[in-house]
């Protein structure tokens, strides 16, 4: 489909035929739902962090621990998570109280518009971690490396990393480049470049 990246109504064309309206779809929010009670933690991405104070994301969660009278989660940074993973090796996993962990879900999508792009629309509550919409590419202010989703027929791709800002591909269209997450991060303890795909910047979405 030459040059349909340039075209600035390729919402229209999405929307146009029922066989292409799942372009035009936005991907469901992250909401981050507090991990007590909760067992399927394992390899899941979570957020841990203290109420009034901050969180930090791109952490991944092991089963969680009993010890004494309080429930403990394993969580590694998402590195960590993968090598782990990859190579069967046995890596150190600071036990967080589960108080203080929440678990990433993704609700299904959604019609309804996002908070608006000035600050007022952007202010949160700091009770809990705030829920995340996906940006679409093509008004992200960059990619390079940010965690992305790619739309298809059957629902999304997620887990990908972008390699590249948007570039003009052979076709005419405006593309960026994606790999897997594991991917991603194994480039970064072996130096071997990862396998990519390119993705018109109509069906990716800044995670």
């Amino acid at each position: 489909m030459r040059g349909r990246g340039t075209d600035p109504d390729w919402g229209d064309w999405a929307a146009g035929e029922p066989a292409r309206q799942w372009a035009a779809r936005r991907p469901g929010r992250v909401v981050p739902v507090p991990a007590l009670g909760r067992r399927d933690l394992r390899g899941r991405r979570v957020i841990v962090g203290l109420p009034g104070f901050g969180w930090r994301s791109d952490m991944r969660a092991d089963e969680p621990i009993v010890q004494g009278s309080r429930t403990y989660v394993p969580v590694l940074a998402e590195q960590e998570w993968y090598r782990a993973e990859a190579e069967q090796t046995e890596v150190f996993a600071p036990l967080v109280p589960v108080e203080r962990v929440w678990l990433e879900e993704i609700q299904p999508p959604t019609s309804e518009a996002p908070p608006g792009a000035d600050i007022v629309s952007r202010l949160v509550s700091l009770d809990a971690p705030p829920p995340r919409d996906a940006v679409p590419v093509s008004t992200a202010p960059s990619t390079l490396g940010r965690r992305v989703v790619r739309l298809t027929e059957d629902g999304e791709e997620r887990d990908l990393r972008a390699v590249t800002e948007p570039y003009s591909s052979a076709d005419g269209d405006i593309c960026v480049r994606v790999a897997t997450e594991l991917d991603w991060y194994r480039w970064a303890w072996t130096g071997q470049a990862p396998k990519t795909m390119e993705v018109p910047v109509h069906l990716l979405w800044v995670d």
